[in-house]
């Protein structure tokens, strides 16, 4: 793939130096203003190719729309969602976390809130503050033997459990993604929510915030859960409904709760915070030096990877990128789009674009598969949105468009050479093109039907037509070119001579108008490879 060009970053909020130091390192221009305004932020943000934020900068899609030329979004830290990434998407821009940056220092958290609230430590430390030796006040509970329950096994849930076992709790989880068989192998029994509710002494969250995880612990599951329940929020305010909380502590049903993270940040209601059985924290689970350190330092790297074509780490919106950071994809990508463009001259008259199929060919091409339907739709739609198309928004443009989009990869024997099938259907007619890689070039073998003699390279300006076979078919097709002061300076004859077939011409530039030819040829296409 390609680079990305970088050249100016706005870091809006305090960020270790490492992060600006590597960058400048490597040639990129970076300002630092921190605690912006929206409207400040809106002003400001249309100068730069990126922006560094860790949680407080809200990236809103009004901030997102004002960008010019914003190309990726670096959260210093794991969650995102402070950023709008649907509308960054929709933008064709990056949004890049750093998914271990702060591992270690949120796990840590979770873990000495577990203890405090087994203990009562902050309680028994203010008290003697004030003076007291309060010792039956601040009773506690062991945590040997107890059963935990965390909910959310990723990289910070694992290293939780690691951490607890070690205090010879008993460890059970929920994840819908993390394969049960892999949690076991780091002690964490798999289970349903509702076969774990009622199990947990303790419960610790570590989820994104997103609707299927808003509320996760309400009335109703507090419910089904052991009477004193302690549970640890150390991942995103709102995973645990913050009212239905307070109810359960006040009835007992919860006997303390550990909070680092809440609904409004600093919270207003302050209810919950005061609450006697309750350990509260102002955001800390990134604020070590450690962490913080280590997420400038990541989201730095991982920008200058991408910057220099290296990899791609950390980005939760384009995973079709992923795998474009090697020799071999380039040009696969130029040959997607070339071929996209193709079809989408040669069907530019007619309309929608309902159906795309890309049907990939030989063992080679079966790993370029997701991002080649990407680039084919990128040259498909390239003039045709109100977007400009990339391989991270194509997608999601040609969903909005409702184009169905077909992806499949030939196996079959007779498929065994690297190669690109791609068909359109457009206003109930179908165009088709096969395409392949040769000599780092990408080549046009087979246009609706009409195979090429030799291989059509799609580069420079291309004139394609359909026409019925004559002798006086070039020179009257280069004469009537010549008259409008286009050279002809390739000419790509079909394998067969004979009824209505598709031909190219390598041309000095493009014609201002196809309806130049109409007297010569059934359709026209022309494109600037």
């Amino acid at each position: 793939m390609a680079p990305i060009c970088i050249r100016r970053v706005l870091i809006s909020e305090s960020v270790d130096p490492r992060c600006r130091n590597i960058l400048e390192e490597n040639g990129i221009r970076v300002t630092e203003k921190q605690n912006m305004r929206k409207e400040d932020l809106i002003a400001e943000i249309k100068d730069y190719d990126g922006l560094v934020v860790r949680s407080a900068t809200k990236v809103t899609a009004d901030v997102i729309n004002a960008a010019a030329s914003l190309k990726i979004i670096g959260r210093a830290g794991t969650g995102v969602d402070n950023v709008d990434v649907e509308a960054a998407t929709k933008m064709g821009v990056i949004v890049m976390n750093t998914p271990s940056g702060n591992t270690i220092s949120a796990a840590e958290l979770t873990c000495t809130l577990l203890m405090s609230l087994s203990r009562n430590v902050p309680q028994a430390a203010m008290s003697m503050r004030a003076g007291n030796w309060d010792r039956k006040k601040f009773m506690g509970t062991e945590i040997y033997g107890k059963v935990l329950g965390i909910v959310g096994l990723g990289r910070i849930g694992k290293e939780v459990a690691h951490r607890m076992q070690s205090f010879g709790m008993k460890t059970i989880g929920y994840d819908p993604i993390t394969p049960p068989e892999v949690s076991a192998s780091w002690g964490v029994q798999q289970m349903s929510l509702e076969q774990l509710w009622p199990l947990c002494d303790y419960i610790t969250v570590h989820t994104p915030l997103m609707p299927s995880t808003v509320g996760l612990l309400n009335d109703e599951t507090f419910a089904k859960c052991k009477r004193g329940v302690k549970v640890v929020n150390c991942a995103r305010g709102g995973i645990i409904d913050e009212d239905a909380l307070l109810r359960a502590l006040e009835s007992g049903q919860c006997g303390g709760a550990g909070l680092d993270v809440f609904v409004e940040e600093p919270p207003q209601n302050r209810a919950l915070v005061n609450h006697p059985n309750v350990i509260s924290c102002p955001h800390l689970g990134a604020s070590t030096k450690e962490a913080q350190a280590r997420c400038g330092e990541d989201i730095a790297l991982q920008i200058v990877d991408m910057v220099k074509g290296n990899k791609l780490v950390g980005a939760v919106n384009a995973q079709v990128l992923v795998s474009t950071f090697s020799s071999e994809s380039s040009p696969l990508i130029k040959l997607g789009e070339a071929m996209g463009s193709v079809l989408q001259s040669c069907s530019a008259s007619k309309k929608p674009l309902s159906q795309v199929q890309i049907t990939s060919q030989g063992d080679n091409m079966k790993s370029s598969s997701g991002y080649m339907t990407a680039a084919v739709l990128v040259g498909l739609l390239n003039g045709g949105s109100a977007f400009c198309p990339n391989l991270i928004n194509v997608l999601s443009l040609a969903k909005e468009s409702g184009i169905m989009v077909k992806q499949s990869h030939d196996v079959s024997e007779e498929a065994s050479q690297s190669a690109c099938a791609v068909e359109v259907l457009t206003d109930g007619c179908s165009y088709k093109a096969t395409g392949a890689v040769q000599g780092g070039l990408p080549v046009l073998l087979e246009l609706s039907g009409s195979v090429f003699r030799q291989p059509v390279a799609l580069t420079g300006n291309l004139l394609f037509f359909k026409a019925s076979a004559s002798p006086q078919l070039l020179p009257s097709v280069a004469g009537l070119l010549a008259a409008e002061g286009v050279q002809v300076e390739s000419f790509s004859a079909p394998v067969e001579t004979c009824g209505d077939m598709w031909y190219c011409v390598g041309v000095s530039s493009l014609l201002p108008d196809l309806r130049a030819l109409k007297p010569l040829v059934q359709e026209a296409a022309q494109l600037r490879a």
